[in-house]
């Protein structure tokens, strides 16, 4: 008697122990999503706030401070806060510094705590051991691409403005040297042309007069057939309006998205209801270049590469935590899913980081085809 009851009691405890491991229904799965704020990075917010629409109850979102590089203790708080409060899983874009921190304090609690990060600020070293998944756009990689797109436009001659500090990255100037390689395999005559330091005196208006006032005088050296590009963000908008002005050409800027300098440049202004859509921008700049007769001048990523990550890392995590995949780190499934955010089949190239001699298998590399308008 004591023996049936020794063992009924057994089997209880077994079947409660297998109940607490249970895997949890898909609706029981929460994904929490970090991110910087409206003002820090707007196409990050926004994708965010499209996938706690699409996933009511699901989605549990936070951001780093604006002064993320000197408030790491907060960035840090907020993700344990984020993993405490019901995320099974966290996307982490842009995994700024202090993200390698964040996780090595949610895990001293949860020590198997599933992490997909993109745009990472810390060395490859440093958060591949870490983190499931980096997912990071291969700037270098654009010295190559950027050039063929120039050219499949019809331009004869590259500028490439810049100035000394930005020309003293490392990832600048290689991606600098791909271009120069690339333009004289085309035929493409490749120009170095100095820009002011919008962090010098004459400030970020002042980098944009000159744009303003030198690309013309670029067109009329080297004729319309000429492509345009510029290592600063805010002298985009001051590039778009000089060659939607002089009819030359304009295939990417240096950080690809629909939302980088067209709506400022073009006058577009996005209601409370299409912010994050990112096919009601595409379909404002057709337009607007249209209307100024230069269609096939202008180019860009079909989607915001940093929304594309958080769009695709949200689906990405519901499928590992629902056992599709077992690894956060599977390269064919991530190209599925950021095809599908770039708008089809082939949209993105994706490959592992290899640097200095060694291969991150974690480590994903991103270009996409191109957008154009």
């Amino acid at each position: 008697m004591k023996k049936a009851i020794f063992v009924s009691i057994i089997a209880i405890m077994l079947v409660a122990a297998l109940a607490g491991f249970a895997p949890a229904k898909q609706d029981d799965f929460v994904i929490g999503i970090m991110t910087g704020t409206v003002s820090q990075g707007e196409e990050e917010f926004r994708a965010a706030q499209n996938a706690a629409a699409k996933y009511p109850g699901k989605i549990i979102t936070a951001t780093y401070p604006d002064n993320f590089s000197s408030e790491v203790e907060t960035t840090v708080a907020r993700t344990l806060e984020l993993a405490s409060n019901g995320a099974d899983l966290i996307v982490f874009v842009q995994s700024v510094p202090g993200t390698a921190a964040a996780i090595d304090k949610v895990h001293e609690i949860y020590p198997d705590f599933p992490f997909i990060t993109g745009v990472p600020a810390e060395a490859p070293e440093v958060i591949s051991p870490k983190a499931g998944v980096i997912l990071s756009a291969d700037e270098i990689a654009m010295g190559t691409t950027i050039i063929e797109q120039a050219a499949k436009m019809g331009a004869k001659t590259f500028v490439h403005y810049s100035f000394a500090r930005h020309m003293s990255y490392p990832t600048i100037v290689e991606r600098h040297k791909l271009m120069q390689e690339k333009c004289a395999e085309l035929g493409i005559q490749f120009v170095d042309a100095t820009a002011p330091d919008p962090t010098g005196d004459a400030g970020v208006t002042g980098a944009q007069q000159f744009i303003l006032e030198d690309l013309p005088r670029q067109v009329e050296k080297y004729g319309k057939e000429t492509a345009f590009f510029n290592t600063n963000c805010g002298m985009q908008p001051a590039m778009i309006q000089a060659v939607l002005a002089t009819g030359a050409y304009y295939p990417q800027q240096c950080c690809p998205s629909p939302y980088h300098g067209y709506p400022d440049a073009l006058g577009i202004e996005i209601p409370e209801d299409k912010q994050g859509n990112v096919e009601f921008i595409v379909e404002q700049i057709t337009k607007k270049i249209a209307e100024a007769g230069m269609t096939g001048h202008f180019s860009t990523w079909p989607v915001p590469i940093n929304m594309a990550m958080i769009g695709a890392g949200v689906e990405y995590g519901f499928d590992y935590l629902n056992g599709e995949i077992d690894s956060l780190a599977d390269m064919d499934h991530w190209k599925k899913l950021l095809d599908e955010q770039a708008g089809g089949e082939g949209k993105i190239k994706i490959s592992p980081l290899t640097l200095d001699g060694v291969t991150y298998d974690n480590y994903f590399m991103l270009l996409s085809d191109y957008i154009t308008f």
